[in-house]
């Protein structure tokens, strides 16, 4: 099994939710954080419970919108100086909204592409240099259920995990020659603020996915020996 102390992971929407629960498992894994989120607030309170709970990982954090490429980059620089190179990159930022194709105003439909896709390829871009050059490195894109079937109220933000899904299947066929293993998570409906906010639950968020279950997956999947890897899985609630 592949040994993670010591390791250094990058986390985007780290503050809270699905970004919050890996860093939490990564932390008792002894792995070293460094955690990209838009809200400060919620990365100083991690970074308390991380540095209480977890004395010996080391923690970094600055603030981006994942959107914007000059902001990723000048964030993700800060970081590497603050904590070094990143070995395992966790592209978790995301956001949504469902309805009719007609109802979405233009600039709602490209905030999505530019945060769920974009934003992952901004995150890949500022990190992948340095693993292509040390040879090693995991890239681990958070896609969805709905990156896999789309379905009616879905289009944009289908479009976003469709398209990430593609990407991670390019850049894993570009780079698993250079030891970097590509994972694409394609999770159905986690009990998280935005699945709630957006009545994915049915008022009965307990009876779903936790981000706990998806954390403990990701774990083994990283704890394989290098020499293999998931290439994407999908995980789905039992009864929800």
């Amino acid at each position: 099994m592949e040994q993670l102390k010591g390791k250094t992971a990058l986390i985007t929407g780290a503050g809270k939710g699905l970004g919050k629960a890996v860093a939490l498992a990564f932390a008792a894994e002894g792995i070293n954080l460094a955690l990209l989120a838009r809200t400060e607030s919620d990365l100083v309170a991690l970074m308390a419970e991380i540095n209480k709970d977890y004395p010996d990982v080391t923690v970094a954090y600055e603030t981006a919108d994942v959107s914007d490429f000059n902001s990723v980059s000048t964030s993700i620089a800060n970081l590497k100086n603050k904590i070094g190179a990143i070995d395992i990159l966790i592209n978790n930022a995301g956001i949504g909204k469902f309805g009719k194709f007609m109802d979405y105003e233009v600039s709602e439909w490209e905030n999505i592409i530019k945060v769920n896709l974009l934003g992952a390829y901004y995150v890949i871009r500022a990190v992948l240099p340095e693993m292509l050059e040390r040879q090693t490195g995991d890239i681990v894109n958070v896609a969805s259920s709905a990156g896999l079937r789309a379905s009616a109220l879905t289009s944009a933000y289908s479009a976003s995990k469709f398209g990430l899904n593609g990407l991670s299947e390019a850049l894993m066929q570009e780079v698993r020659k250079s030891n970097i293993r590509v994972f694409t998570m394609n999770p159905s409906t986690i009990a998280t603020d935005l699945s709630v906010n957006l009545n994915l639950t049915d008022g009965n968020p307990e009876s779903v996915l936790q981000p706990e279950d998806f954390a403990e997956l990701l774990v083994s999947h990283l704890k394989l020996n290098r020499r293999a890897f998931v290439k994407d899985v999908g995980l789905w609630s039992t009864n929800p």
